[in-house]
């Protein structure tokens, strides 16, 4: 059964296909409005953060007595890939990966499998663990971030203020969930008198079960009434401080208050686990988190006017600041796509005037909206968004949604200059083109399968990379065999009277010149297929050699991000100076929008790709907001200079810019594992030794080097038996005077507020100075129950899958990181033939995320060549005719890797896309050339004959595609996410279509052993026929 001819129904029913062209214009505007606006496409981060704590405890007998046996369970989980565990002195973070081609749908699932199995694991840990706490809100991505400042106000005032705003976002339409950052918990300290407390005989326990008899809610019970039932109601709250200081504490029949012994002072958890400021004063930050397939720029605008409306009821002295807003780089992304859109659609009907006449270049011009609105209906239909992926495919489908318009609309032309009419032209041009229109398409849809199907985190990122090109190119096959036929019939002038000679067409002055060149090619064909070849391996080489590598290049973001790392161990006070003093340093310069900054741990996810960093009392973030690329990239030379100058000698001060792609905090990154972790160090050591023999390699650091000092109390157990005393006597009574001991906690509006005791400070809490007091009342100094000793121990244990690890970290100048890492790993080679039994030495960073993403594309590869191949031969029907299509596909690499080289683009995973869709782009144009053969074959030309001429019959439109496409692709290279994978397809197609239009007629004399006498290839002749039939 034949497919009905829709040129010549369209052509046929006009006002039918008027209707549905209007109709799939104003579709698409609705779709094109309607659609939701995101920076990124959905994404899944399969990633979660376990977190415990035991007060006290050392790293090692957390990771004994605690993170073993939880990472044990952890690994039990499906899908499992890897866990990180940092553990420093009485805290453990687990960061837990996922395997990148674990269904999305199933990772709700496995975080639940992992918060099951920690709570499992829980009554089994030692007394006094706080944990294990789970959090699967790791992976939320900030749209925007707010920051409310008051200097002066209180910390817990400007919490409560910060919660009604809170409670106001959280019912704007499209916000999913608010999290406050950077609150401060309070804290209620109760400073002891330690001589009011010897001399009144009072023990620290009696103050603690007065104080929470006095705050223990308790039922009173009810009263049975003839009518409601009466609750009694005994008050116990000690939420203010004067409350707390009337405690009364009995004494020998005696009432005193606890105010008599003890200052009651509100404050914070001293020191601060983490804090926030904006603008160098303290904040608390809002993270907001916008709704899946929500408009974007809606939001920002519903934002937009409540900062407006709740600025203007703020008090005098408090800012609700802006830090990071989303919005601003969709809107970017938007206009910016608007942009490159009319500048595309702009060229492209330039070129079609230029080629074919100004009303054709107008039919052509006339379907890139109409194929783009049924495209936008299409991606509306199926729930997606309109990102940075989506409008990049949209863009690079401008190239390619006009080849099958030109190629119909070059078909029509042809024959009405021949004498035929419109509608006779437009119904021939189905016979003719809708075939190998439809297959080539399908061939060019095929080669981007593995990223539309690739089980990997990047292929969930940039899947929609296919779905969107599968769509338009779909979608403009049916308008160029609908529409434009159409279009054309409408349009088109009358051409009749130009040539009555079909071969006249075709004897113009340019044609005989190509006729000519291709005749050359033909007779010298072993010359042009062995230099076609030729070049082939030349750029292979280039390839592998010049041409620099990269996983994702740097985004176009306009945040500066400055790591603070000081040594492991370093108190988060030490942190806070530096820190200040960089804020200090940046503020004022008049590239900076915003300055915010993350002390004891890393900066919220604002940005897919920025992965926060654990808690570490020894590191701080700070994010600078510029008003642009230009500013940016000035700031960042002036803080270099600052480092350069020394202004941080006391800290390592790393400034870096945002990267597109999986999170890779360093570029180049090498991570060893093994169980001794003074030989962890050793060999880390000799790799930084080797690393800084490498030029591009910048400021080689190991992870973790120190070892931190702890007094250790060597006790006499026999003195402390006779004594009456524990050893958990005195480390709570030193506890009692050096840190505080929590009491209870009292409970203030939605907050519950820790209350401790401690002792007043005497002669700076010096430990010679510190007594100990004996059951019996008396007090001892420390030094006579036993000796301090000053020892060494490891500030921090990190373990990769349950073996210690050391990571050695660098950044890169002059090069690529993944150029940079595999010199390096080359220059290891003696060193990693030697390690000791028991240890590895691996690639990290981005070379490792890098393998990942390759893995998953090469993994589909075969699917895509398979599809290939079925689509070139059903319709070339043909092993012959397939071989030659598929000869043609790695003819782009030629001038993807000449285009790379001139123009000093380096090679990464979005330039493997181009050239893996860059081998269907062009067997999509040789199929419709070798089909051009066959026909021409069929209408009983010799095969030399036929060749020549489906070369110079099929020039036209496969150059002015091959150009129209090129220039389409021009506005994307100067997209930082974009621009490697343009240069690759503007490149290809140019090179490789004039290679191909030469390369093809030489290759099928050289397959059929083609003379310059025709009579020699009648076999030949006869075999193509039969084969197409």
């Amino acid at each position: 059964m034949s497919f009905p001819n829709l040129s010549a129904l369209a052509v046929r029913e006009r006002s039918v296909t008027l209707f549905f062209l209007i109709l799939s214009i104003l579709a698409g505007l609705y779709a094109f409005n309607s659609l939701g606006r995101a920076e990124d496409p959905p994404f899944t981060v399969r990633v979660m953060v376990v977190s415990v704590q035991w007060p006290g405890a050392t790293p090692a007998e957390l990771q004994d007595q605690v993170v073993d046996r939880l990472e044990k369970r952890i690994q039990e989980v499906d899908y499992f890939l890897k866990l990180e565990t940092t553990i420093r002195p009485g805290r453990a973070d687990m960061l837990i990966e996922f395997q990148d081609y674990s269904p999305s749908e199933v990772v709700p699932d496995l975080f639940y499998e992992v918060r099951k199995r920690m709570l499992d694991e829980a009554p089994f840990l030692p007394a006094g663990v706080i944990g294990p706490i789970v959090n699967d809100d790791f992976s939320d991505v900030y749209f925007t971030m707010l920051a409310l400042t008051a200097p002066g106000l209180p910390m817990h005032e400007l919490t409560r203020d910060a919660e009604a705003i809170r409670d106001k976002l959280q019912r704007i339409e499209g916000v999913q969930k608010v999290f406050l950052l950077g609150e401060r918990p309070e804290r209620i300290h109760l400073d002891f008198d330690l001589s009011k407390l010897a001399n009144l005989g009072i023990s620290t326990e009696a103050v603690m079960a007065a104080i929470d008899a006095n705050n223990r809610l308790a039922p009173a019970g009810f009263i049975e009434t003839d009518g409601p039932r009466v609750y009694v109601r005994v008050p116990a709250d000690l939420s203010q401080p004067q409350a707390l200081a009337n405690v009364p504490l009995r004494i020998n029949n005696r009432l005193i208050r606890l105010g008599d012994i003890a200052t009651v002072e509100p404050g914070y958890a001293d020191p601060p686990a983490y804090m926030i400021r904006a603008g160098g004063k303290d904040a608390i930050v809002l993270g907001v988190v916008m709704n899946d397939g929500e408009n974007g720029l809606a939001l920002g605008e519903r934002l937009e006017a409540f900062l407006d409306q709740q600025r203007a009821q703020l008090p005098v002295g408090m800012q609700l600041t802006q830090i990071t807003n989303q919005a601003d780089a969709i809107a970017g992304a938007v206009d910016l796509f608007q942009v490159k859109f009319l500048v595309a659609m702009a060229v492209v009907m330039a070129v079609s005037v230029l080629a074919i006449g100004l009303r054709a270049g107008l039919i052509v011009g006339l379907s890139i909206p109409v194929t783009l609105g049924l495209t936008f209906l299409l991606m509306k239909v199926t729930g997606m968004n309109l990102d940075r992926i989506s409008l990049g495919a949209l863009i690079i489908a401008l190239g390619l949604l006009v080849d099958d318009a030109i190629i119909a609309i070059e078909m029509m032309i042809v024959k009405m200059e021949q004498g035929w009419s419109r509608v006779r032209a437009a119904s021939h041009a189905w016979q003719v083109t809708a075939a190998p229109m439809l297959f080539g398409t399908l061939v060019t849809v095929a080669g981007f399968v593995p990223i539309g199907f690739a089980q990997s985190g990047v292929g969930e990122y940039a899947g929609g990379i296919f779905w969107v090109l599968a769509f338009a190119l779909l979608v403009s096959w049916l308008v160029a065999v609908t529409f434009t036929p159409y279009l054309g019939v409408k349009l088109l002038p009358k051409l009749s009277d130009h040539h009555v000679d079909p071969s006249a067409v075709y004897n113009t002055p340019n044609y005989q010149r190509l006729r000519g060149l291709v005749q050359w090619c033909v007779g010298h064909k072993k010359i042009v297929v062995l230099a076609t070849v030729g070049l082939l391996i030349l750029s292979i080489a280039g390839m592998a050699g010049p041409v620099e590598k990269q996983f994702f290049p740097s985004s176009d973001r306009p945040e500066v991000l400055i790591s603070v790392y000081l040594p492991e161990g370093t108190s988060i006070r030490k942190t806070d100076e530096v820190v200040k003093r960089l804020e200090s340093n940046l503020a004022g310069l008049p590239e900076i929008k915003t300055l915010s900054a993350y002390v004891g741990a890393g900066a919220p996810r604002f940005f897919i790709s920025a992965n926060p960093e654990q808690p570490d009392p020894a590191f701080a973030k700070v994010i600078a907001v510029t008003h642009g690329v230009k500013a940016r990239e000035s700031l960042i030379t002036t803080i270099e200079q600052q480092i350069a100058a020394g202004d941080y000698a006391d800290a390592r001060v790393r400034v870096s810019r945002l990267l597109y792609g999986p999170p890779v905090q360093w570029p180049v990154s090498f991570r060893v594992t093994g169980p001794e972790p003074q030989i962890l160090r050793e060999i880390g050591r000799q790799v930084v030794q080797v690393m800084r023999q490498n030029p591009n390699v910048v400021d080689p650091n190991l992870d973790w080097d120190e070892r931190a000092p702890v007094l250790t109390l060597d006790l006499d157990t026999q003195r402390l038996q006779t004594l009456g005393l524990t050893p958990l006597d005195v480390a709570q009574q030193l506890q009692f005077q050096l840190d505080g001991i929590p009491v209870t906690n009292v409970r203030r509006d939605i907050r519950q507020v820790q209350v401790r005791a401690r002792a007043l400070p005497e002669s700076g809490n010096l430990l010679q100075n510190i007594e100990i007091r004996t059951p019996e009342g008396r007090k001892l100094p420390l030094s006579q129950l036993g000796a301090a000793q000053v020892q060494f121990e490891e500030p921090v244990i990190k373990r990769y899958n349950r073996e210690p690890a050391l990571y050695i970290n660098a950044d890169v100048d002059g090069a690529q990181p993944p150029d940079a890492t595999m010199a390096v790993w080359q220059a290891l080679e003696p060193l990693r033939s030697t390690l000791p039994d028991g240890y590895r030495l691996s690639i990290g960073g981005s070379i490792e995320q890098s393998e990942k993403a390759d893995a998953s594309i090469q993994k589909l590869q075969p699917l895509m060549v398979g599809l290939m191949l079925i689509f070139i031969m059903l319709q070339m029907r043909s092993f012959s005719g397939m071989f030659m299509v598929v000869a043609t596909a790695p003819l782009g690499l030629i001038g993807a890797v000449l285009a790379l080289l001139l123009f000093g683009q380096p090679f990464g995973f979005v330039a493997l896309l181009g050239l893996i869709g860059l081998a269907g782009i062009l067997m999509r144009n040789t199929l419709i050339l070798t089909q051009q053969v066959a026909d021409n074959v069929s209408d009983g030309l010799a095969l030399r004959t036929a060749v020549i001429e489906a070369a110079v019959q099929r020039a036209r439109p496969v150059v002015l595609t091959a150009i129209a496409a090129a220039l389409a692709f021009i506005p994307l290279t100067f997209d930082s996410f974009w621009g490697p994978l343009a240069y690759v397809l503007i490149g290809g197609v140019v090179v490789g279509t004039a290679i191909t239009i030469l390369f093809v007629p030489a290759l099928y004399a050289w397959w059929f052993r083609i003379d310059s006498n025709d009579d020699n290839t009648k076999n030949n002749t006869n075999t193509i026929a039969a084969e197409a039939q």
